[in-house]
């Protein structure tokens, strides 16, 4: 069951950074009423994905498998730097897209 987290945290990885590219792709084709609809969703997909993170780590602190913890922190660590880093700046560049086609 345990698992599932973090096959959701990379899916909702990836909509945190696909959502904003959408906007980015199609701006020209849509209305820009629908900008702060997907910014909020990415970065509640970005938020939500760390979250789970969080609750993996945390069982297996729980059932102290301290040698998954030493092997896997590091990586889990970078990525969510990462995931947060470019979530941000997708959906500032989408931000300056949206500002500019409003004028």
């Amino acid at each position: 069951m345990m698992g599932w987290l973090n096959i959701g945290s990379l899916l909702l990885g990836l909509i945190a950074w696909i959502l904003p590219v959408i906007y980015l792709v199609g701006n020209n084709k849509h209305e820009h009423a629908n900008w702060g609809i997907l910014s909020v969703l990415s970065i509640s997909a970005c938020a939500i994905s760390i979250s789970f993170q969080m609750f993996y780590q945390y069982h297996l602190v729980k059932i102290e498998d301290w040698t998954a913890l030493m092997d896997t922190t590091r990586a889990v660590v970078i990525a969510t730097a990462v995931l947060l880093i470019f979530t941000l700046l997708l959906n500032g560049l989408t931000f300056i897209v949206y500002q500019k086609n409003k004028k």
